[in-house]
Formats: C-alpha cells, structure tokens, sequence
C-alpha cells in the first residue's frame, strides 16, 4: 500500500508511534493533561530518559504540546494536540482488538483503559 511518494502510510505511523512506551504515553494523555512525573508514575517502569525522549518525539511531529508555566518552580505539562487526539480510535482499537482476541485480559489492564 504505497503512496504517490512511495511511502508505505502504515509503516510510516509505526515509525511514529510504535516505539516502545509510545503509546501507553498516548493512552494516559488520551486520559487527560499530565505533568512529567504524573506520566512516569502511571507508567511504572519507563525512565526518565526514555519518557522525555518520547515526549520530545512526540512533541517534534506534532502529537504533544508542552506547556511550561512561568512559576517557581516550573510547572510543565503535556497534553494531545488535535492531530494527537485523532489517535485516539487507534489506541481504542488496539485495546479492543486485545479483549476479542484474549479473553477479557487483566482488569487492572482494562479499569487503567476505561478512564479515557
């Protein structure tokens, strides 16, 4: 399936979004906007360096907007923009797909999806 410049659509959006942590960070600011270490909390095991990699990816292609408020200290916060907001059916799908094709999965894992 390629486009008139040869790109492939598909495996251009996994470039974008399928690194690993990418779109567990999109599902919690699917959720709402989030502070840095808000994000790194619900997340668990990503460190910080990774997170803020992501974000700063994010961010670059237009998905994340980054919010810095002039206080002491700085208050940062990230949320979707309108292009990023349009992942939402993707990640919704993705979670979807997962519960028709493996059972009901852990609730831990569906209470964390149902709040978006």
């Amino acid at each position: 399936m390629l486009e008139e410049t040869g790109k492939c659509p598909i495996e251009e959006a996994a470039n974008l979004i399928g690194k690993k942590w990418t779109i567990l960070i999109l599902r919690e600011l699917l959720k709402d906007k989030k502070r840095f270490n808000e994000i790194q909390k619900s997340l668990g095991r990503i460190g910080p360096r990774v997170l803020s990699s992501r974000l700063d990816e994010l961010e670059e292609n237009g998905i994340v907007k980054r919010v810095a408020y002039a206080e002491v200290p700085v208050r940062v916060e990230y949320s979707l923009t309108e292009r990023g907001g349009d992942l939402r059916d993707v990640v919704v799908g993705m979670s979807e797909w997962w519960r028709k094709w493996n059972g009901n999965g852990d609730k831990n894992s569906k209470n964390k999806f149902q709040q978006i």
